[in-house]
């Protein structure tokens, strides 16, 4: 497998530290941080490292083959780009650059609501086939226009959130005084000073704004009225009442992501989502949950067959996506390590990391003897 990367960088950990060397602070705990004390987020990435593989080494093997089949169309890999809110301040551009390497190396790529580029931008960088996640809004009228809209931008695939019923409480962010755009106390200008490269590709491309919002908000929103705004314009909480007009106008598939119980794994069920990603925001909202790995073997011993079962949060590298299929996941995402490769190595990042992503998981296959994707399970270590 051609893979054209950087040397320097051949580990999600080395992109994680050269990017908080590039990064203000703010960005940087932003990105890198849980919620609470981050116990969950430990826990997502330490277990899910605890889930063996079985290599059988005499067994007849032809080659390792990636590619893997969902909603009708063939991925050439079984992991996805994870929706991330606020890219723009991570890395200038982050979003369109982790499109376009989605687009390139053939797998797909989840727009958040509240990113940094619009649903019709990702549409044409994409040729309308990225996926959008939308937090529920509470009123109908901006629901329809955002449907509409992405309906116009050919979107095939909408993911409904519902793991944000409140928002996660996150220590560091409030001590930095996160704001969209950067709240520009003393201490954070020191940071952006620190930080050249980023602040001026970030004066260049300019502030980061919620593209896809834009249209709705009032021009001149200070920081205390854009936080009032979001508040009032999403509701976060999801029930069948509010997912079924969605359903009934929705044509394409549906996915519901930042499910944890197999309660809410038959709910979605009967509800007609498509698929379910079993997902704990990646350990932002609820430290005193499970993990993602351990919530995921429950819900596919009771729905494998009657769901697309994905999984993200806690993932880092290829071993890490074997484990998660191994497990009974269909497919994948990351969100942190994507963005850890874009501020780390800016417009090449996406490509590096998802053709690093792809050499890793190829290796996993060849080591264990695994021809195709979906026969991994079959080397799952049970405890």
């Amino acid at each position: 497998m051609s893979w054209s990367y950087n040397p320097n960088f051949p580990s999600v950990d080395d992109l994680r530290n050269r990017s908080k060397q590039k990064i203000p602070k703010f960005a940087f705990e932003y990105l890198d941080g849980g919620c609470n004390e981050d116990i969950n987020l430990i826990k997502n990435t330490t277990e899910v490292r605890q889930v063996e593989l079985a290599p059988y080494y005499l067994n007849k093997f032809k080659s390792a083959d990636l590619k893997t089949e969902l909603f009708g169309h063939t991925y050439d890999a079984p992991f996805g780009v994870a929706p991330v809110g606020l890219q723009g301040l991570i890395w200038p551009n982050a979003p369109e650059i982790l499109a376009r390497a989605a687009v390139q190396h053939n797998v797909p790529f989840i727009l958040s609501t509240v990113t940094t580029s619009s649903i019709e931008r990702i549409s044409e960088i994409t040729e309308g086939k990225a996926w959008y996640q939308l937090y529920h809004p509470t009123e109908n009228s901006l629901r329809d226009d955002i449907l509409t809209r992405l309906q116009n931008s050919s979107y095939q695939v909408l993911v409904l959130l519902c793991d944000v019923p409140t928002f996660g409480f996150r220590p560091r962010d409030i001590r930095n005084g996160l704001a969209m755009p950067p709240r520009m106390t003393l201490e954070n200008i020191i940071q952006i000073l620190g930080r050249p490269e980023w602040a001026l590709r970030t004066l260049l491309h300019g502030s980061p704004e919620f593209a896809t919002m834009k249209k709705y908000m009032d021009k001149g929103l200070s920081m205390k009225q854009l936080g009032q705004f979001m508040n009032k314009t999403f509701s976060g909480r999801m029930d069948e009442e509010k997912v079924a007009p969605i359903r009934d106008k929705w044509k394409g598939k549906l996915i519901l992501k930042g499910v944890a119980t197999e309660q809410d794994a038959e709910a979605a069920v009967r509800m007609g989502f498509d698929g379910i990603i079993v997902s704990n925001h990646g350990g932002r909202q609820i430290d005193a949950g499970q993990s993602s790995i351990k919530s995921l073997e429950p819900i596919v011993k009771k729905l494998n067959g009657k769901i697309k079962i994905m999984m993200d949060s806690g993932l880092r590298s290829g071993p890490d996506i074997a484990r998660s299929m191994a497990s009974g996941a269909e497919f994948t995402f990351l969100g942190r390590s994507f963005m850890y490769a874009v501020a780390a190595l800016g417009n090449g990042g996406g490509d590096h990391m998802m053709g690093m992503l792809k050499t890793q998981l190829k290796q996993v296959m060849e080591q264990v003897g695994c021809e195709k994707i979906t026969e991994l399970p079959n080397y799952l270590v049970k405890s």
